[in-house]
C-alpha cells in the first residue's frame, strides 16, 4: 500500500497501477443488485418454487440458491461461510434443502431465474452492445480475483460460465459480490467481531435498523449478550450507539475490506475499470427501478 495525498491506494507488484478505495467501493455498490436480484424476483420464485421450495418468504429458497456452488454441504459449513446468520436459521433452511432439490438443479434454475428477470427488467436493453460490453469487462475482472481461503468466491469461480452476455454479467457481479464478502468476514475476524457482533456493531452506526438485522435469526438473549461485550469493549455507550471508537473500528473493517476488494480492479486496470462503472449505471438505475430490492439492507449500502 502507498498513500499520495492522503488518499490510500494499493499496488501490484511492479504494475505501476493503483486504485482508489472509493473506485472499489463504487464498484460493489453498482454490481450488488444486479447479483441481489436473484433473491427477490418472482421469476427467480417460480423457479424455485418449480423445485419444490416454500416461496411465501424469501428464506427457503435463499440459502439454497446462495450456497449451491458449494455443492451439498451441511449447516454448519453454510454457517461458517455466510457468517452473520445465526447456525440454527441456516440449519432451518440447508438440513432439508438438497432433499428437496440437488445443487445442480438448484444452479440451473438460478440462471434460468435470472435469465428471465433479467430480461424482464433490462426489455430490449439485455441485447444491447453496451451490457455484451459491461459483461465483458466484469468477467474479466471476476476471472482475476484470487481465490485462496474465500469459499464463496471459489465456489462459483468454478462454475462454467453461461453464453448469454446477460447471464455473464450476472455470474461475474455474483464472484465479485462473494469475493468481496468473503474479505469483510476477514476484515471482521480481524477485527475481533463475532458473527452477532459484526451484526450489532453495524446496527449501532445507523448502517440498518436493528429490526433489518434481527432477520438474521439471532435471539433477544444473543443479541442482548453481544451489546454487552461491545460495551465492556467501549465500542458502544450504555444506550446501544457506538463510541467514537466503535465508529473507528467499523470503518477501518470498511476501509480493509475495500482493500481486500482491489485486486480484480487493479488488474483490470484504471481505464477499463471507469469503463465498466460508466457501463453498469443505466443497468444499476434498472434493477433499482424495478421495486424488487428492498429500501434498507444488512449490507449498509449507502450508508458506509
Amino acid at each position: 500500500m502507498s498513500k499520495h495525498d492522503g488518499r490510500t491506494e494499493v499496488e501490484t507488484g511492479g504494475a505501476g497501477q493503483a486504485v482508489e478505495p472509493a473506485r472499489v467501493r463504487q464498484l460493489w455498490h453498482l454490481l450488488e443488485p444486479l447479483h441481489a436480484v436473484l433473491y427477490y424476483a418472482p421469476e427467480v420464485f417460480e423457479e424455485a418454487a418449480a423445485l419444490g421450495y416454500e416461496t411465501k418468504e424469501r428464506w427457503p429458497s435463499y440459502f439454497p440458491l446462495r450456497a449451491a456452488p458449494l455443492g451439498p454441504v451441511g449447516a454448519e459449513r453454510v454457517a461458517s461461510a455466510f457468517y452473520s446468520f445465526s447456525p440454527r436459521m441456516v440449519a432451518e433452511h440447508i438440513d432439508s434443502a438438497w432433499v428437496t432439490a440437488e445443487p445442480g438443479a438448484v444452479l440451473a434454475a438460478r440462471l434460468r431465474g435470472i435469465d428471465r428477470a433479467y430480461r424482464a427488467i433490462f426489455g430490449v436493453r439485455v441485447d444491447s452492445p453496451e451490457l455484451m460490453e459491461a459483461a465483458g469487462l466484469a468477467r474479466r475482472a471476476a476471472e482475476a480475483v484470487n481465490t485462496a481461503g474465500r469459499p464463496l468466491a471459489a465456489a462459483n469461480a468454478a462454475l462454467e460460465w453461461p453464453e448469454a452476455p446477460h447471464l455473464q454479467l450476472w455470474q461475474a457481479a455474483t464472484i465479485l459480490r462473494e469475493h468481496r464478502g468473503d474479505g469483510h468476514i476477514a476484515a471482521l475476524l480481524v477485527a475481533g467481531l463475532d458473527p452477532v457482533e459484526s451484526l450489532v456493531s453495524f446496527a449501532a452506526i445507523g448502517a440498518a435498523s436493528v429490526e433489518r438485522f434481527e432477520s438474521r435469526g439471532w435471539s433477544a438473549t444473543e443479541w442482548a449478550s453481544a451489546r454487552e461485550r461491545l460495551t465492556a469493549r467501549g465500542l458502544l455507550d450504555e444506550n446501544g450507539e457506538a463510541t467514537d471508537t466503535g465508529r473507528d473500528l467499523r470503518h477501518r473493517v470498511e476501509h480493509h475490506t475495500d482493500q481486500l476488494a482491489a485486486a480484480p480492479w487493479l488488474l483490470l486496470g484504471a481505464t477499463d475499470t471507469a469503463r465498466l462503472a460508466d457501463l453498469l449505471g443505466d443497468f444499476w438505475v434498472a434493477v433499482l427501478s424495478s421495486g424488487l430490492l428492498p429500501s434498507e439492507t444488512t449490507l449498509g449500502i449507502g450508508k458506509v
